[in-house]
């Protein structure tokens, strides 16, 4: 794709957001909804109030109280040390079970934009398709990458071309014989979680230049992944990397 259609997929995507959003007053307050779904096909919302010369963004507790509702046990130390290196990956922080973060004027659209995507990733990082499922997607591939000797940096920060920073759960250094290579784990793979992954690649392309490459590792353990994640990724040049194929990308991962 050249310089300008990539640019036709960034202004595409932010006019899809602009229609997507709906904002109403709760006198302190301010409820933002969002085009983003839960697992639920619910918006998600942001809520935002002022506190001592700072604008504090949050769920309002929701992504937590669901999981917990759910019967999702988040107080064992491996899902509390999880949950807490995701959190970190966005600037997002737990305060009295909310997923919260702090902007200023200047950053606001920023922040709101990192904690969506904190939303997203929680809500997938935990929900777990079947109770035999012991292990996160996440530590999973991280695992298998480590297995193999893959050399990567975990939960790095990418500024694209818009100015906003991306989260990219590995980044592999670029090689003598392979250029760098950005990794995401998607756990349900569906559009609305490949939705950010693919706006994330289009933005740091621009600025990283288009020569990377770039995998969405997907879970296909416990469910089908349908054909239309895997002609989005193919649209976008990201290759569907399907969990239960995972072995035939060693040596493009490893080179």
């Amino acid at each position: 794709m050249n310089r300008q259609e990539c640019q036709q997929l960034i202004d595409a995507y932010v006019e899809w957001l602009r229609k997507g959003l709906s904002a109403k007053s709760l006198g302190t307050a301010c409820e933002l909804t969002t085009p983003f779904l839960d697992r639920h096909n619910d918006h998600l919302q942001i809520y935002a109030a002022r506190r001592n010369g700072t604008i504090i963004l949050s769920d309002d507790g929701y992504i937590l109280s669901d999981l917990r509702t759910s019967g999702l046990d988040l107080n064992t130390p491996k899902r509390k040390a999880v949950l807490e290196s995701v959190l970190r990956g966005f600037g997002v922080r737990v305060e009295e079970k909310q997923l919260v973060i702090e902007a200023s004027e200047r950053t606001l659209g920023q922040k709101l934009h990192s904690l969506v995507q904190a939303m997203l990733a929680v809500n997938d990082m935990f929900v777990m398709a079947q109770p035999m499922v012991s292990t996160f997607f996440w530590e999973d591939v991280r695992e298998f990458l480590d297995a193999h000797d893959v050399r990567y940096s975990p939960r790095v920060k990418v500024t694209g071309r818009s100015g906003y920073d991306h989260a990219i759960d590995f980044l592999i250094p670029k090689s003598r014989s392979r250029p760098e290579r950005f990794i995401q784990a998607i756990n349900a793979p569906n559009k609305n979680t490949i939705g950010t992954y693919l706006f994330a690649l289009a933005d740091t392309r621009e600025a990283r230049g288009q020569e990377s490459e770039a995998y969405a590792f997907l879970n296909d353990r416990d469910r089908k992944v349908g054909g239309e994640v895997i002609e989005a990724l193919d649209a976008y040049a990201v290759k569907p990397t399907l969990w239960s194929h995972r072995q035939q990308y060693i040596q493009a991962l490893a080179g």
